[in-house]
């Protein structure tokens, strides 16, 4: 009996680790030499891929969806200019509601439409203003796989 709970358990564990490396194709790849790697949940009309660094600190997050999330962005907002997936963008500083927190200034939000139903949603929390221009120059690299979102139901 004993036999059979851990051949059960062994076979699922499998499965699981088959379906996890399925969906992590999901997720733009990121360069060997960045030291991150993603964390990927998937539902029915979107993917939240989070990039984590060794330490397990989140410090790039990106939702992909079928549905436009109607994010409103303060244009007062604006940061600096960059790209993904080929589309400009403007990335911008967070509204806090006029608090003035710590580690605001190395903190980023956008949102890119990429076509008619496809949408991605990109924040970063980086440590240091230094490391947040390193990720928005890595975000500019990354490219989705056409599929990303081909299962997903608007």
């Amino acid at each position: 009996m004993k036999t059979v709970r851990i051949v059960s358990a062994a076979l699922l564990l499998a499965a699981c680790g088959t379906a996890w490396s399925q969906q992590a194709d999901q997720c733009p790849t990121l360069p060997s030499d960045s030291g991150l790697h993603w964390e990927q949940q998937t539902q029915s009309a979107f993917i939240v891929c989070k990039a984590t660094t060794e330490d397990g600190r989140a410090v790039l997050n990106m939702m992909l969806t079928t549905r436009d999330p109607d994010l409103q962005l303060n244009r007062a907002l604006r940061a600096e200019k960059g790209t993904f997936a080929g589309e400009s963008l403007h990335w911008y500083k967070l509204d806090m509601g006029g608090r003035d927190l710590p580690g605001l200034e190395s903190r980023r939000i956008t949102m890119v439409k990429l076509d008619k139903n496809r949408f991605a949603q990109i924040w970063i929390d980086a440590a240091d203003t230094g490391e947040l221009g390193n990720l928005q120059n890595l975000t500019q690299t990354l490219n989705l796989s056409p599929s990303a979102l081909a299962n997903a139901n608007p």
